[in-house]
């Protein structure tokens, strides 16, 4: 069964979904842009089923007991600190590490950083972000793509996401996640300070340097329908990753994964972990 927990670390207080006995295998689920641990709702779910500790934190803005108030507070540097404190508070000192989106690229960062920490990587969504990088030097393509991250970090990027309901978040969801998931998420944004939180990560970008390459087991699920990262990225993934990987292309989804085929990519990341065991 799910539960709502807190975790507090010395970063503030960060609200998450849990499901699975303190003592099983831990999993930590990071959510991505804009969305919130509503995002792993089924996975964590399904994780706790199988015998697995799952927890998915509110991340530092989206937490209303961590949001501070300077972009600097959002370099990748302390997202990465926040998935070092949260496993410490928890008790973990090794676990496996999921994410999508933003939460992938800080999950490729943690991997890089501090392997020892980590069994296993799932990246959903992002690719590596040095492969990213490369692509978008290469690529017309995914320049193009890329070119919605200078629209976030305009100052009046905030007002004209939530105006008359969030209608142009709505829009960039392409209507793929449950319609209650986009209402929460809106929900949550439009609380005081939330929404510039959140865009505070693409504005604190100016200090973000690519890690390095991987050594933890990975494995990297993409749609070929991703309007924000396109194949050059996603097949260039695999140069950032020494140890096992596994690249997982499905056919016909789009950038939001985790909400719109739940059931496929929980399939994929059970037979990723393995034994909740081990």
């Amino acid at each position: 069964m799910t539960e709502h927990v807190q975790i507090t670390t010395a970063a503030g207080t960060f609200d998450a979904l849990a499901a699975g006995a303190p003592g099983d295998r831990p999993v930590l689920l990071l959510h991505g842009f804009p969305q919130a641990s509503t995002e792993w709702a089924h996975q964590v779910a399904e994780l706790g089923r199988a015998g697995f500790h799952a927890v998915a934190p509110d991340q530092r803005g989206y937490s209303p007991g961590a949001r501070p108030a300077d972009v600097a507070d959002y370099k990748m540097d302390e997202l990465v600190g926040d998935v070092i404190a949260i496993a410490d508070e928890l008790g973990w000192s090794r676990f496996d590490l999921v994410g999508h989106d933003w939460g992938a690229a800080v999950a490729w960062h943690t991997a890089a950083e501090h392997p020892d920490r980590l069994r296993t990587l799932t990246a959903v969504s992002a690719p590596h972000p040095a492969a990213i990088a490369r692509a978008y030097k290469e690529d017309e393509d995914q320049r193009l793509r890329s070119q919605y991250i200078s629209v976030f970090q305009e100052r009046s990027a905030e007002k004209r996401l939530l105006v008359d309901n969030g209608a142009a978040l709505r829009q960039l969801f392409e209507y793929r996640p449950p319609r209650s998931h986009i209402n929460d998420y809106i929900t949550r944004l439009s609380e005081e300070g939330a929404m510039i939180a959140a865009l505070n990560w693409y504005r604190a970008m100016k200090w973000n340097v690519p890690p390095d390459a991987v050594s933890v087991p990975t494995m990297f699920v993409w749609g070929t329908e991703d309007v924000a990262f396109g194949s050059t990225a996603a097949l260039g993934c695999d140069k950032w990753v020494t140890g096992a990987y596994r690249f997982e292309m499905l056919d016909d989804l789009t950038h939001w994964i985790p909400e719109e085929a739940p059931e496929a990519l929980t399939a994929l990341l059970l037979d990723h972990l393995g034994s909740p065991v081990s």
